[in-house]
């Protein structure tokens, strides 16, 4: 009797283990990941459709993102950022609110073994190089300039009446996004090398700040038309809410109707800046694809929590130089804004 009770115990036992360890495998297995993303601010149309494609990937991989609103402020952004670490995310996806100030969050990550992913705003060579658990997804901003001086250049070529004092010269004003942004740098640059090498003399009689923001860019340009006039042969706009809020001011003042028209580029092909292409008030724009931005974040983030190194093959994307995924821009205008949509 007592050796069948013991072979009894002991069988009942072994089950047991056996379940448990069962148990601890499948939790194991079942443990979601989560990403802790930052966004600079959600108030920024470009910003919200790179929000929304990472949230839809994160659903169709079953990862969490926990994504939050920087507002626009550092110290916010490194609040939330410590927030992430004390719940010990498995990795993070941020868009930095200022890329120069990227090295305290790559410390901070760093000593708690969390990479990184940057987005959308790069931080410098040095600090990207600082540590190897460290991407960055993005597009090159030189790229949407030279493309935005393509699109005006194409426009003055075919447009004499463009040339409003008959000088030969093209009269533009530029709307930047904020001081010392890279993307800005760039975007104001580039499109007027572009504008340079097709052989087009220009002269830019005003420029200001818009801060990515459709009402300031209103304001500015409301400005320049009081101050300059019938001397504005051209609208560059570091971004599409900058160019709207141009187009607004320009809307006031009587354009776009009549045959009274100037021409304005914007960068990113919001779904607002589609919607001024087809109508007539937008000449051109950029895609800047947030969609494939948002994916691409997604997927190297989850890549890196699951402590593998991205590629192509797990990622879907190609990695330069070690470290970056660059989603190239596109032109659009009236002619293909279906590519955009």
């Amino acid at each position: 009797m007592k050796r069948v009770l013991t072979l009894v115990l002991m069988a009942t036992l072994s089950v047991s283990v056996l379940a448990g360890c069962s148990s601890s495998k499948s939790g194991s297995t079942d443990k979601k990941l989560t990403v802790g993303t930052t966004i600079y601010k959600f108030d920024d149309t470009f910003m919200t459709g790179v929000r929304n494609a990472i949230t839809t990937q994160a659903t169709s991989d079953k990862v969490t993102a926990d994504i939050v609103d920087s507002q626009n402020s550092t110290s916010t952004q490194n609040d939330k950022l410590d927030l992430f670490i004390t719940k010990k995310v498995s990795s993070l996806a941020i868009n930095p609110v200022d890329p120069k100030a990227s090295s305290t969050i790559i410390s901070k990550a760093k000593s708690a073994n969390i990479p990184i992913v940057f987005f959308n705003r790069v931080p410098s060579e040095s600090d990207m190089n600082s540590w190897d658990k460290l991407y960055y997804v993005g597009a090159k901003a030189e790229q949407s300039g030279t493309i935005q001086g393509k699109i005006m250049a194409e426009y003055w070529k075919a447009h004499p009446e463009a040339d409003k004092n008959h000088n030969g010269v093209l009269d533009y004003v530029m709307i930047t996004g904020e001081p010392g942004n890279t993307d800005a740098i760039a975007r104001t640059k580039y499109s007027i090398d572009e504008l340079t090498a097709e052989g087009i003399k220009s002269n830019q009689i005003a420029t200001d700040t818009g801060m990515w923001d459709r009402v300031k860019a209103q304001d500015k340009m409301q400005s320049f038309l009081t101050s300059k006039g019938n001397q504005i042969e051209a609208v560059f706009a570091n971004n599409d809410d900058m160019a709207l809020g141009a187009i607004e001011a320009l809307k006031a003042a009587g354009y776009f109707t009549g045959g009274k028209y100037i021409p304005v580029v914007g960068v990113d092909a919001t779904a607002p800046g589609i919607k001024a292409i087809e109508e007539g008030t937008m000449l051109g724009t950029v895609l800047n694809d947030s969609k494939n931005q948002g994916i691409a974040t997604l997927k190297l983030a989850e890549v890196l929590a699951q402590g593998k190194t991205p590629s192509k093959e797990n990622t879907g994307y190609e990695i330069k130089d070690k470290k970056y995924v660059w989603i190239d821009y596109k032109k659009i205008t009236k002619d293909n804004v279906k590519d955009a949509k």
